[in-house]
């Protein structure tokens, strides 16, 4: 099973963006998961994470801009991005505990 992130795209400063990766059910109704981020030159960090309960927590730079959450009918986790910088510009990958790295999606940011 691969995991791909989607939603992404090029965006002015201020703009929004919402993440989307879809699971099979057994995985999305047992793991936990987190979106992560590369941005270029750097290395990747953790950007949000929400357990299989639906309990949440988002990186403190992104605090306030960025929420997580998960919809069961669609077996799907979201990343909703407001206020997006041209900071935010990076790949984009979703990560659930019993997988192994899928694809990212590119956020690039304009200023």
């Amino acid at each position: 099973v691969q995991l791909q992130a989607s939603g992404g795209g090029l965006v002015q400063s201020g703009e929004s963006l919402k993440l989307s990766c879809v699971v099979s059910g057994s995985i999305f109704s047992s793991d936990s998961m987190a979106w992560y981020r590369r941005a270029p030159g750097k290395g990747r960090e953790s950007v949000a994470a929400i357990d299989n309960n639906g309990r949440s927590r988002i990186a403190s730079f992104v605090k306030g801009r960025f929420t997580v959450s998960r919809d069961s009918a669609k077996n799907t986790v979201y990343l909703q991005m407001n206020n997006l910088t041209p900071e935010d510009t990076a790949i984009y990958y979703c990560k659930f505990s019993s997988l192994d790295w899928g694809q990212g999606t590119q956020v690039t940011v304009s200023s």
